[in-house]
């Protein structure tokens, strides 16, 4: 078994910083990783002073030539932000802007199997076409799901365990702590 550490930057980070500190093993800054028959890359999607999320032009580019070079058959993209609507009105306007486009440019490379995220402080599990879209809890509080505005829900920290299959299976489970 392989242990990845994938950090991508999210609204509360300072994205230079990061790429300072988390730019060498074993950690990968929105870089990109084979795992058996998987590419995972991680997905920068921070936009300065905006708590909501867009991944410019060059990264759309960036992740279509790291899909296109892969040899691995699945892809893993890792970011921020919900490239989808998650049913909370509040997080939904800071979610990814330009999501539609993101996930436009995934499908069209047939290889991308999952796209998972955080940001939203929630479990979700859903889907764009043939790519399966998770997002993962906090390790801190969890905000309540289906809210219009700000508002915490009881559940304790948690995180997402997610295990690759050279087949493009992917089991996963929720390990509340």
């Amino acid at each position: 078994m392989q242990w990845w550490h994938h950090c991508v930057p999210g609204n509360h980070d300072v994205p230079s910083v990061m790429r300072e500190v988390l730019g060498r093993e074993p950690f990968h800054y929105c870089d990109a990783a084979v795992a058996g028959n998987w590419l995972i890359a991680g997905v920068d999607s921070y936009m300065e002073g905006n708590a909501a999320g867009h991944v410019d032009d060059s990264e759309l580019d960036r992740l279509d030539q790291l899909v296109a070079d892969t040899a691995a058959d699945h892809v893993m993209l890792c970011l921020h932000h919900p490239p989808v609507k998650v049913g909370s009105k509040w997080l939904d306007d800071v979610s990814l802007r330009n999501g539609e486009q993101f996930l436009r440019r995934v499908a069209a490379s047939g290889k991308v199997g999952l796209v998972i995220f955080g940001h939203v402080h929630q479990a979700f599990d859903g889907g764009y076409e043939s790519t399966r879209i998770l997002g993962t809890p906090s390790t801190c509080r969890q905000f309540a799901t289906g809210s219009d505005s700000y508002s915490l829900d009881d559940n304790p920290p948690a995180y997402r365990r997610i295990e690759l299959h050279g087949n493009g299976h992917v089991d996963t489970e929720l390990v509340w702590v």
